[in-house]
């Protein structure tokens, strides 16, 4: 049986996952989101994802595509994807970006 795979109405394996957290810098722009992007590929091997995003204060536009990015890689291995606390600053970005519908099913306050 396949990782996710349906054995009577549950998932298997998902509850044996541990969960990884990947906490986000105060500022991800091109030079940090390398970085950021090996943390999130390592993590995601693993099994589900929180990411810790209550320091951020200046987030590129393209960091927030990686976490979009992310989470469909988390969805499609059937692996739980949250973003926790996020900062004003990076909700702030979200909306002025028009990503508000993307995110809201993985942020948590």
């Amino acid at each position: 049986m396949q990782l996710g795979e349906n054995s009577g109405g549950t998932l298997t394996n998902m509850a044996k996952q541990n969960l990884h957290s990947v906490a986000l810098p105060a500022i991800i722009d091109l030079d940090s989101i390398d970085g950021i992007r090996d943390q999130l590929i390592d993590a995601l091997e693993e099994g589900p994802v929180t990411v810790q995003a209550a320091a951020v204060e200046r987030v590129s536009t393209n960091a927030l595509l990686l976490l979009i990015s992310a989470a469909e890689t988390a969805r499609r291995h059937h692996f739980e994807f949250s973003i926790e606390a996020p900062s004003a600053a990076m909700g702030a970005a979200i909306e002025r970006l028009g990503l508000t519908a993307r995110f809201s099913g993985m942020m948590k306050q």
